[in-house]
């Protein structure tokens, strides 16, 4: 591995993590689009910026392109405030009016420059380090390095410093008013960072890619934890795992190392979205099913309970006289008997002490709804643990 994989890998890492710390909050405020929305209408903030300073490398560039992303921002929420349109929309004709006037004046006034479209929507990890900072005529490595290293000391540092403010007006905008913060100054504090950070990873990653970065390794996280540090870590892991593998997986396809990255972060994504312990597709898949069958013994101990008569509690009965199919009448009946609520004698179904006790308690909890919430009761009878 040469000094250029190296290098690459680090940038792709840092553009992740930076990306990762606003993603997160962007992803619980339900504001994922509007990263979308950033990264293409500050377009015209780069391309004013270049106009004045004819330098492409001036943090002026940064400076215009973050406050592009802050004036979209204050579009989208203006035009949603106004009850006509929601937020999607709202984005949907703020973004590419912006993004079409930063084209525009490329296709005007730049042509002979290296600020294309396609530059600035796709990037190229690959090259990286050949855009080399030099001081007093020293290499001191990649230009992309030193910008996203330094947009992301400034990110963790602002999270460090304004962490109770973050957490407080992403969760209860009116409590944080109320302790006498202001989630307006924060919101867009948050918004300046990520258009920040959006800029700053245009040059060696493109505006598709920073998308992904901020908002897949988020979602990802989201779907194994609902605790903030933790969801913060788990994003920053899952950027990080994403960025190194893609990269590995483009140098064996050869392909894009971008679209590698982006891929990997989606199937990391489908692979969380399947396997998830608790939101996991098959996860509530088993929950619906455990639930079916707990209305289903329910019903059956409900049944027992009101009836008397032999010819009611009779096995062969069952199917007929709740309107079960034959396997389903017979799962409930062997999930009851595993779990000691029924006997069966001489193909008569009758409750237990046990079964008797948690019918009752559950008849209690139907009508009345003060007893016991099902959950504590199912722990209390060990329901479902044999």
């Amino acid at each position: 591995m040469n000094n250029a994989q190296i290098e690459i890998q680090i940038i792709a890492s840092l553009v992740s993590i930076a990306c990762a710390i606003p993603g997160t909050f962007l992803v619980l405020r339900k504001m994922a689009m509007i990263s979308d929305a950033i990264s293409h209408s500050i377009l015209p903030g780069i391309v004013i910026g270049f106009f004045l300073t004819q330098d492409l490398n001036s943090p002026i560039l940064i400076l215009f392109a973050a406050f592009t992303g802050i004036i979209t921002v204050v579009l989208v929420e203006y035009i949603q405030k106004t009850g006509l349109v929601k937020e999607d929309t709202a984005i949907g004709l703020v973004f590419p009016a912006l993004f079409s006037i930063g084209v525009i004046l490329i296709a005007k006034n730049a042509n002979d420059v290296h600020l294309d479209v396609d530059a600035v929507l796709l990037g190229e990890l690959a090259f990286a380090p050949f855009d080399r900072l030099l001081i007093l005529g020293t290499d001191v490595g990649p230009k992309a390095l030193w910008i996203i290293g330094v947009i992301l000391f400034i990110t963790i540092t602002l999270l460090i410093a304004f962490f109770k403010e973050l957490k407080v007006s992403t969760f209860d905008a009116g409590l944080a008013a109320s302790l006498g913060f202001s989630p307006a100054i924060i919101h867009y504090g948050l918004m300046s960072v990520a258009s920040v950070t959006t800029v700053g990873a245009f040059d060696a990653v493109g505006a598709i890619l920073v998308v992904a970065l901020m908002i897949a390794p988020a979602a990802t996280a989201y779907l194994l934890t609902t605790d903030l540090k933790k969801m913060l870590a788990l994003a920053i892991g899952f950027g990080v795992l994403s960025a190194i593998s893609g990269y590995w997986f483009a140098h064996w396809l050869d392909a894009s190392i971008a679209g590698s990255i982006t891929t990997m972060l989606g199937l990391i994504f489908l692979f969380v979205y399947l396997f998830a312990p608790s939101k996991g597709v098959i996860a509530v898949l088993y929950r619906e099913k455990q639930q079916r069958a707990e209305v289903s013994l329910l019903t059956f101990l409900l049944h027992l309970k009101n009836h008397t008569e032999l010819e009611e509690r009779h096995v062969n009965h069952l199917r007929e006289h709740i309107n079960w199919q034959r396997v389903r009448a017979k799962a409930v009946l062997e999930l009851a008997l595993k779990n000691n609520m029924i006997v069966v004698d001489k193909n008569i179904v009758s409750l237990t002490k046990k079964g008797d006790t948690f019918t009752s308690k559950a008849i209690d909890y139907i009508i009345t709804n003060r007893d016991a919430q099902i959950e504590d009761m199912k722990d209390d009878f060990f329901l479902f643990r044999g």
